[in-house]
């Protein structure tokens, strides 16, 4: 497969741009904004005044934030647009757990594409009601979670050989899923909270693939997770064999994501910062889980410590993850506005 002779797509010239200018805005959590609406069963059916699925499924879907998209066009629009008006330049797509084995729970097996591709739709109509507002460019990054299975480990510990799902499977199910993204009108794709490589090497794999197939190659964002204190992901790695195991992909960006709050990611950054010779991404959450599983960081407490990254030259584009609001969004984008972004080493 010979991705680099595919012609890149035309918004990745304009995004190149805007990350050697100055660092760069991602949105934040989508969760905490879905929370705040109190959404009940039926709304989430499309039965509480939305739209009804045309995926018929005799599931509970309360939780299955990802049908909103669906079910509850107009809310997930609206989020996506507050955050583009708090300063995000590049807004993520509801679309973490949009992959078949994801959706398996729910029984929405069959609604994955259709997921993916209007997922994208109602991102790209948010950012541009925002851009009609204050004329500012903004970018859909078509979002790609994990999934809830892990191709390195086996799930059971009497039977460490075995594995929950294979190679394969993750680069079909990713495939549908990018498939999607990109008939939306995704100007990225951001495989993102990779807590094991193997599944992310699926999903890059499958990005080619669809990249081929639509013959337009988008840039890629990729954001591990690093789970605790090992300063490792889930499957053992460092950030250096992190970066030195997804690097033949030439990834747009690489970063971090997710289980850490910014002061216990930052050393982990500046790891990765010195090694990669891409642009990099940190997205921290709003600080760690209290008791209640909620997020007690204020944004000027997030932004204060995001904008110590920005000082000390480590990044190129930052945003929030689980706990950030719009409000984190506009503290972040404010305290990193004076400092340049990161030098990226040939």
């Amino acid at each position: 497969m010979q991705l680099f002779t595919i012609p890149r797509h035309p918004s990745q010239a304009k995004i190149e741009a805007l990350v050697r200018e100055r660092i760069a805005i991602l949105d934040g959590a989508m969760g905490t904004q879905i929370q705040t609406l109190g959404l009940s069963e039926e709304d989430y059916a499309g039965h509480g005044g939305g739209c009804s699925c045309a995926h018929h499924t005799d599931h509970p879907q309360k939780g299955n934030n990802d049908l909103l998209i669906l079910t509850q066009p107009k809310a997930i629009e609206d989020i996506h647009f507050q955050f583009a008006m708090a300063g995000a330049d590049i807004v993520e797509t509801n679309t973490f757990s949009s992959t078949f084995i994801a959706q398996a729970d729910y029984g929405l097996e069959s609604a994955v594409f259709d997921l993916n591709r209007e997922g994208a739709r109602i991102a790209r109509r948010a950012i541009e009601r925002a851009t009609a507002i204050d004329g500012k460019p903004r970018f859909v990054a078509g979002a790609v979670g994990p999934t809830n299975r892990t191709a390195s480990m086996s799930p059971d510990v009497n039977d460490p050989g075995y594995r929950a799902v294979s190679f394969d499977e993750l680069r079909r199910a990713y495939g549908e899923q990018i498939r999607g993204l990109v008939a939306g009108g995704s100007d990225l794709i951001l495989i993102e909270t990779i807590f094991d490589t193997l599944n992310a090497k699926a999903a890059i794999f499958a990005a080619l693939e669809a990249f081929a197939e639509a013959g337009q190659r988008l840039p890629l964002m990729i954001s591990g997770t690093i789970t605790d204190a090992s300063g490792r992901t889930l499957s053992g790695q460092t950030p250096t064999a992190f970066w030195h195991s997804i690097a033949h992909s030439r990834p747009f960006t690489i970063g971090l994501n997710c289980a850490l709050g910014a002061a216990a990611m930052r050393p982990h950054m500046a790891e990765l910062s010195g090694v990669a010779n891409t642009f990099t991404c940190a997205y921290p959450n709003a600080g760690l889980p209290n008791a209640f599983g909620q997020y007690d960081e204020t944004p000027d407490q997030t932004a204060a410590q995001v904008a110590e990254f920005a000082r000390d030259g480590l990044v190129n584009i930052v945003g929030g993850c689980c706990g950030t609001t719009p409000d984190h969004i506009a503290a972040i984008a404010q305290a990193v506005a004076g400092f340049p972004p990161r030098e990226v080493r040939s």
